[in-house]
């Protein structure tokens, strides 16, 4: 399926590792340009007169490479990012989403939308109808950035999710900012009291690892465990850290191998960075 004509673009995809399991939870659709180019490149060319077009064209696009690289078969879950505003009608609007999974043979189940919201949200009605009208449809929803601009305690006030993502400088060098740090343990627990789950996004330092470890919080992406992969799903790493270290009484280290494979030998492997 092709994506929007008026200028082409592809996915890269990041993994959510469950750093419990040592496995991936779930891998992120990131959009680049045809050749890789950044997110950035493209996205500056998104107006509101053609998002809804993009919005369409990123979901059929995401789903069709996830399904031709063998996503579902890895057990993972497929976490595709959508603007609020460019679904005028929640259940006209996930037609699309519905025939592509059908016809490339990916479950429904195994999809996550990721609410990105960098304006404010005027019509809350609006957005709690798309979330519900999903998670009737065996959807997940996942608030992204959580912490930052326009997504905060108001909207998850309206809008409980499944997954809540804390925004990475909510979880900057985290040991060393108490208030943040607090703020982070409050977070686990009124995930807790929610239902919904934490992910920790953007982690790049193995101290910040250790401190939301400490925190209860075992899913995380971030350059720390790989790079976005371009069109293909990325081999990770964990930390080689000692339990004992991060509380958890035991001395082993953590069992996961230097770099995981999702799809074994048959796997793309592009140039990965491993820690």
């Amino acid at each position: 399926m092709a994506s929007s004509s008026r200028f082409p673009f592809s996915m890269a995809f990041q993994p959510i590792v469950d750093v419990n399991t040592g496995k991936v939870f779930a891998y992120e659709a990131l959009v680049r340009g045809e050749r890789g180019e950044s997110a950035g490149s493209i996205l500056g060319q998104v107006t509101k007169a053609n998002r809804y077009a993009f919005d369409q064209s990123c979901r059929v696009k995401a789903i069709s490479l996830a399904a031709q690289l063998g996503l579902a078969d890895t057990g993972a879950q497929l976490s595709i990012n959508f603007m609020p505003g460019a679904v005028y009608s929640p259940a006209a609007c996930i037609q699309l989403t519905l025939a592509t999974a059908r016809e490339v043979g990916f479950p429904c189940d195994q999809i996550i939308f990721e609410i990105t919201e960098a304006e404010e949200v005027v019509d809350r009605a609006h957005i709690r109808g798309i979330v519900e009208d999903y998670r009737q449809r065996g959807f997940e929803v996942a608030l992204d950035d959580f912490g930052a601009g326009y997504c905060g305690l108001n909207l998850l006030a309206d809008f409980p999710a499944d997954f809540i993502k804390l925004d990475m400088d909510l979880t900057r060098n985290l040991a060393q900012r108490h208030s943040a740090l607090a703020i982070v343990k409050f977070m686990v627990e009124l995930a807790r009291t929610l239902g919904s789950q934490l992910i920790a996004e953007g982690k790049e330092a193995v101290d910040e690892y250790n401190a939301l470890r400490r925190c209860g919080i075992h899913l995380m992406q971030g350059y720390l465990f790989a790079k976005p992969a371009f069109e293909a799903l990325p081999r990770f790493a964990l930390p080689n850290v000692r339990l004992d270290a991060i509380g958890f009484g035991e001395s082993n280290r953590i069992s996961t191998p230097v770099a995981a494979d999702p799809l074994g030998s048959a796997a793309k492997t592009p140039d990965i960075l491993f820690h």
